[in-house]
């Protein structure tokens, strides 16, 4: 009996031993991750996001992808009246229809980034309540979702450019890359943070209305910075240019607009323009991390908040 009984704690220790010999570096610890950098590991689920938020969008829509230029044809079409005929900007500036499409697309395209990446965690919610997977895979699927979406806005803008003589450069081109990628970038930054806090605290979503009504004011859409330069103190010129959505949309209008007026005509950039670039390229960097460190910090509870 007592040889059975040491047989049995033997064999114990024997199996005890093995399980702790298997390997588990391969193994990832559940619930955990390396944030955005897992998003390189995740390419196929992201591509399958996007493609999901595309092809949902306008599901069961009479016009469907139709929507992508109706809504913002209506909405330049009101800016484009009141701004231009009734305010007058129509005539104090050259080819004001192209200055404001193409600063209105760009703007647009933060706003749709921005409110998709911020609501991205309560609208996947049936996911990330029962399956582990980045949670930043959602986030930035919503501004991928809204880039393709910004494009047939772009497309219209390109023919509208050409139809004004727009010639394209390399310059041109590159200034709207840039453009393009501190939109990305900002909106994403913004969204992480944004979409952390809002699945505990809902207030956050009405508080990303306010900030995307006020993007269009916020930057030189319907007006010049030569105006903010005239009309504000010289701190707060500083401050605006430094505003990534401004720069960008300095870039967007260096791109489309610029093109198709004489050069006599077109009132440059603000003076240490690149310096207000560097500002707003180190602003972009500072949201991601910031909002990558508060979602992260929100992410440990989103399957009980949610």
């Amino acid at each position: 009996m007592g040889s059975k009984t040491v047989f049995s704690d033997r064999s114990k220790e024997e199996r005890g031993a093995r399980l702790t010999t298997v390997d588990l570096s391969e193994f990832d610890v559940p619930g955990r991750g390396r944030g955005l950098l897992d998003v390189l590991r995740w390419r196929y689920l992201l591509r399958l996001l996007v493609r999901k938020g595309t092809a949902t969008r306008y599901r069961n829509s009479v016009l469907g992808w139709t929507w992508s230029y109706v809504k913002p044809g209506i909405q330049f079409l009101v800016y484009w009246l009141v701004m231009g005929f009734i305010f007058g900007m129509d005539r104090g500036l050259e080819n004001f229809p192209v200055y404001l499409f193409s600063g209105f697309v760009a703007v647009n395209f933060f706003n749709e980034a921005f409110g998709n990446a911020t609501s991205s965690i309560v609208d996947n919610r049936a996911l990330v309540k029962k399956i582990y997977l980045p949670r930043e895979l959602f986030p930035i699927a919503a501004v991928w979702v809204a880039f393709v979406h910004f494009l047939p806005q772009l497309a219209i803008l390109l023919v509208v450019c050409v139809l004004t003589g727009w010639i394209p450069t390399f310059a041109a081109l590159g200034a709207a890359l840039l453009g393009m990628l501190i939109l990305g970038a900002t909106s994403l930054g913004l969204g992480l943070f944004f979409a952390g806090l809002n699945v505990r605290f809902r207030d956050a979503q009405n508080f990303v209305e306010i900030l995307r009504m006020l993007a269009t004011w916020a930057s030189p859409v319907l007006y010049t910075w030569t105006l903010v330069a005239e009309k504000l103190p010289e701190w707060v010129l500083y401050v605006y240019m430094v505003n990534p959505l401004t720069i960008a949309v300095e870039y967007f209008h260096y791109a489309f607009w610029q093109p198709t007026i004489p050069d006599e005509r077109f009132h440059g950039f603000a003076p240490h323009f690149e310096l207000y670039t560097a500002g707003a390229v180190v602003l972009c960097a500072a949201f991601l991390v910031i909002g990558q460190l508060v979602f992260r910090r929100f992410e440990r509870s989103f399957a009980q908040d949610l």
